[in-house]
Formats: C-alpha cells, structure tokens, sequence
C-alpha cells in the first residue's frame, strides 16, 4: 500500500512540471510572435523610408545607361566622320597613283552615305550626306575619266601581219601576196599571248589580260554610280574606231553599187576574194576577241556587256557588208555567180560563228544584217542561174566557127556547168534557202539538163548558118560529143545519170551517120555501075568475067574524072574542117573509109580495065586506094589553104 501511494505522488509531481513547463513555452512563444511582429512593422516602416532612396538609385543607373549609348553612338559618328575624312583625302588625290586605294575609298564613301542616310535624326547629318555626295559625284567623274584613259592608252589599231598569225598556217598569206601588202613575212612576236582554237584559229589579243581587271572594276564602280550611259558612249566611240582602223589597214573599204558596177571585172573579182579573206578575219578573229575583251569588262552586266559590244562593232559590220550588198545588188552576169557563190559559201560558213559572237538582244540588229546579205546573196545567185539558163539559149553571137569544131559557147558552158560542181554543196545550201524540204540534188540535176537543152537548142540554131549540110551536121556531132565526153569525165555524170549519156552519145552517132550520107552520097554515086552503059555506041570492051561488060570506055572515063574532081574538092575542103576529139576523129575517118575504098576497089577492078586499055590511063586513075586512105587522114585536122599536104 506504502508504495503505491509513493507511486502516485511521483507521477503527480511529474504531470505538474510539465504543466509548468507547457506554461513556460506558451510564454516563450507568445514573446517571440511580439517581438516577430514589432520587426515587421519596423521593416515595414523601413521600406517605406527607403523607397525614394531606390528610385534615385535607379534613375541615376539609367541615366549612365543613357550616357554609356550616347558615347557610343558618338563614337561611332566619330569614326564614320574619321572615315569620310580619310576618303576625301584619297579620292582627292586622284585615281591614277593608287587606282585600288582609290576604289577602296570609294566604297568606304558609299558605306558612309548609307550610315548617314540611316541616321538623319542627327543635326549635321543632312550638312554631311550633300558633302559626301558631292564627293561621289567628283569621284566618280575621276573614275569616267581614268576609264576612259586606260581604255584609251591600250586600244590601239591592230596591224594586219597579228591577224594574219591568228589564222591556220593553210590560211595564211604567203610572201608578197595582195594580203600582204608590204611583202614582209609574217612574224610570230606575239604569239606568246595568243592561244589556239579547236579551227587552229589563235585568240587575238587586244588589250593587255593585266589591264581589263583594272578596267572591270572601274567600269563596275560607274555602273553602281548609274552611269551606264557614259560607259556606253566611251567604251563605243574609244573601241568602234579602233576596229575600223584595224579593218581599214586590212584594206576593207565602204563601197557603193555604183563604185561595183565602174570596176573592171578583174579587179571586182580580186576584190571579192579579199573581201571573203577579210570576212573571215574580222568575224573570227577581230570580232571575237573583241568580245573576250567585252565580256570580261562588263562581267555581270550582262545587258550593258551587249549594248557596249554592238555600239564598238555596228560600225565595222557596216563596212563590211556594205560591199557585200553593192555586189547582192549590183547587175548581174553569168561570171558573177561563182564570186556570189563564193560569198554566200563564206556568209553560210560564219552563220554560226555570227550568232555567237553577237548574241544578245543588242546585236539582233546585226545578227538580222548579216543574215540579210546571205538571203540576198542566195537571191541574187539563184536569180544569175536562171539567167544563164536564158542566156544560154538565146545566145546570138554571131561568131562564126568556119571549121565546125566545138563552139566557144559551148566550151563555156561546159566549163561553167563543171564549175557548178565544185559548189554542189553550196547550190544544195542555196535551193534549200528558197525550197525547204525539196530534194536538192534532183533540183540540181533539173538545173543542169535545162542548161544542157538550152546550150543543145542554141547550137540547133546556130547549126543553120552553115550552107553546106555535112558541114552543119560534123558541127552538131563535135560539140554534143564535146558534150557527152565532159559530162562523163565529170561529177555531172552521177547527177545527170548514165540514160542521159548513153542518149546523147547516140545522137553524136546519128549526126556522124547523116555527116556520112550528106558529105559523100554524091561521090559514092560515082562508083556504082548505074549508068554506065550507052546506047548510043562507043567502044565497048568485055570485061573478063563479065566485068565492066557493056560499059561505055567514054563513060567510064568520065565517072573517074568527075569521081577525082569531087574527091580532091572534099579533101580541099573537109582538110580544113575540124574534129578536136582524136578518138572520134579516127572513128569518122574509118567509118568514111570502110564505105569508100571498098567502093573505090571494086569500081576500079571492074571498070579500071576499059581505062588503062586506052591512052594516058594515069590521067582517069589518078589514085590507088592507099591514095585515098591517105588522104582521108588528112581529113579534119583544121589545116589553112596554103598549108601543105603531108
């Protein structure tokens, strides 16, 4: 019991302290919370004291916020004002000294016009724009200047011996040539700065490859300026008279119809030759190294690369087509149509090297002038053919061929037929000008036969001036023979076919059947036994078996004086006749002679009996057979009168 009660007093105990503890805590806490709330209110009133404080604070920080920007920014005007200042001082000196400083202070220049022209809100900005601007201005006038003298001091006539190094070696004007007017050989000092062409054609050049960069960047400074205009004018009239110069000591020159038409056709015809030499050389020599010389100044401005390349060559080209035109237009003759051939062969050759050399839209006026002259000189060529083709059978020469030999026309026509040839690839180009899609080798040969059946329908005509037939007929035979022989010696063969040779050699055959019949039917007539017997008496001798039986020795006598009379008046007259041709004179004279001595033979081993029975039989029998063969081969070899026999 004692420890139980002792038990409780304790817990007793226990819970009281803790209650005095409790107590104690509340108290503690009571203090902190007032003590906690007393430091809030004196912060609160401490805020409240320093907010002034801070906003002064602030204020003064963004002010040297402020100042720090406006030091820069005045920095900065500073330097854009240092900058122009030490452009001025270079572009005043001029871009002759130092011509990259000088670009280079150019651009600073326009770097500093930007900068200002972006910040006008300062006061003296509007004073320093007109400033700079001005000196822009001044300094671009220098550049226009320098340009201009630079383009100038290096563009210098070319002299005709640097072009003729461009060409192939095959191309090239030997010693003393017209080409080569001073006779002195062509040089090879400059072929170090030339390069070779895939054609063996060499690059000219014309201005120094150290100069054009200088001139590429100060034309590129004017076109940023926007004087487009002024390059234009100076880059045209600095480098069109350069190459008409060079043109000229090439010895091209401006003609008109009328100086074409008072020309002596040799002298027309030697100009003509030049002038497909001198097209050649300024299209793919001087034209396209003009053009280099274009593209790489004018890089990356493509339209005023055309516009200064047209404006320094229109004139040359003039000039150059200028006789091409006077000839497309001048009166036509059947000797101009090679020379026209000639010239259209050239203009079709450089057709492509044109359209490169002056592309762009700012050449179109060019391209269209070059163009031209190929359809008028295809025109006019066509226009001369057909021409011919009338001429030809309306020639009235009256040259008279007394001989019967191959007619000049006819020698002429041939010629110029063979000729034509020559251009087959030329005339094909040239029909297709007018007729596209036709077959031009079958117009060709068209052409060809029309010219052959002119020439044979004129020959027909002149044929009838000649009052003896075997003469008319040996006239016909040698000039279609003549004909025929060239045809098959030629390229006119392929075209004109086999059936058109075979066709006229037959009609040569027939013209030296119908020679045959005409020049000695008659003389013929004098060996046959018709006639001979008399029924008016006459001594009449047998012949042995029966040979010459009944024939009257007075007749006989008379057909071999009349058979010598008309012999010796045929080899008189027929020995100064002509067949050119060998082969077909031989041929003439053994067909004459395998109808006549057998005749002759026969007659006189028949009748010859009744003459050499009587007196002086010499005197009717004047000729044996070999007599008269050899006298055949004097036939047709065009000897005079007074010439003697063989």
């Amino acid at each position: 019991m004692v420890v139980s009660v002792t038990g409780m007093d304790s817990l007793s105990d226990r819970a009281a302290k803790m209650r005095e503890a409790l107590q104690k805590s509340q108290t503690i806490t009571d203090n902190v919370v007032s003590i906690l709330g007393s430091f809030d209110s004196r912060l609160s009133a401490l805020e409240t004291a320093m907010r002034p404080t801070q906003i002064r604070t602030h204020a003064i920080r963004k002010a040297h916020e402020n100042i720090d920007k406006t030091l820069k920014a005045a920095e900065v005007i500073l330097a854009q004002f240092d900058v122009s200042r030490q452009a001025e001082a270079r572009i005043l000196k001029g871009p002759h000294e130092d011509l990259e400083s000088y670009l280079a202070a150019i651009d600073q220049l326009r770097s500093n016009i930007r900068f200002f022209s972006s910040n006008k809100n300062f006061k003296s900005s509007e004073a320093v724009l007109n400033n700079a601007n001005n000196l822009l201005a001044k300094a671009i006038s220098k550049l226009e200047e320098e340009f201009k003298q630079l383009l100038a001091s290096y563009s210098k006539p070319v002299e005709p011996d640097r072009l003729f190094e461009c060409l192939p070696e095959s191309m090239q004007p030997s010693l003393g040539s017209p080409a080569n007017q001073d006779g002195g050989k062509i040089h090879s000092a400059h072929n170090h700065s030339e390069q070779q062409t895939s054609e063996g054609y060499k690059n000219l050049t014309l201005i120094p490859p150290r100069i054009l960069p200088l001139l590429h960047d100060l034309a590129k400074q004017m076109v940023q300026a926007g004087h487009q205009q002024q390059l234009l004018k100076i880059y045209g009239d600095t480098r069109s008279s350069v190459l008409e110069e060079s043109l000229h000591k090439l010895g091209v020159e401006k003609l008109s119809k009328e100086d074409v038409q008072k020309m002596q056709w040799e002298v027309l015809e030697a100009k003509i030759g030049n002038w497909i030499h001198f097209m050649r050389i300024a299209v793919k020599v001087l034209f396209a190294g003009e053009r280099r010389v274009c593209d790489q100044i004018f890089d990356g401005f493509d339209t005023l690369r055309d516009q200064c390349f047209a404006g320094c060559t229109s004139g040359s080209v003039s000039m150059l087509l200028s006789f091409g035109e006077a000839i497309a237009k001048s009166k036509r003759s059947p000797e101009k149509l090679f020379v026209l051939l000639d010239m259209y062969e050239i203009m079709r050759e450089l057709h492509s090297e044109i359209e490169a050399v002056f592309d762009g839209k700012a050449c179109t006026e060019i391209r269209e002038s070059t163009f031209g002259l190929t359809k008028r000189l295809a025109q006019t060529a066509q226009e001369t053919f057909g021409d011919f083709e009338e001429a030809v059978e309306k020639d009235a020469t009256k040259t008279a061929v007394l001989d019967g030999t191959v007619h000049p026309l006819t020698s002429y026509v041939i010629n110029y037929v063979k000729f034509l040839f020559d251009y087959q690839s030329t005339l094909k180009q040239l029909f297709q000008e007018f007729e596209s899609g036709a077959e031009t080798s079958s117009q060709l040969a068209s052409v060809t036969m029309r010219i052959m059946q002119a020439l044979q329908t004129n020959l027909d005509g002149k044929s009838k001036q000649y009052k003896d037939p075997a003469l008319t007929y040996l006239f016909l035979m040698n000039n279609i023979h003549y004909m025929v022989r060239s045809v098959r010696r030629s390229e006119a063969k392929d075209l004109l076919g086999d059936d058109w040779v075979q066709r006229h050699r037959r009609i040569v055959q027939q013209y030296a059947n119908q020679y045959k019949r005409s020049a000695w039917a008659k003389i013929l007539q004098c060996l046959s036994a018709q006639g001979l017997t008399s029924s008016a008496g006459g001594s009449q001798v047998p012949g042995e078996g029966g040979s010459g039986s009944g024939a009257s020795r007075g007749l006989v006598k008379d057909r071999f004086k009349t058979f010598n009379m008309q012999f010796e008046e045929l080899h008189q007259k027929q020995s100064q006749w002509t067949v050119p041709d060998t082969e077909l004179r031989e041929s003439l004279r053994l067909a004459v002679a395998e109808v006549l001595l057998p005749a002759y033979r026969s007659f006189v081993k028949r009748f010859g009996p009744l003459v050499e029975s009587g007196k002086n039989p010499q005197k009717y029998i004047k000729y044996s057979a070999e007599d008269l063969e050899r006298m055949l081969g004097e036939f047709f070899e065009g000897k005079s009168l007074n010439e003697p026999r063989r």
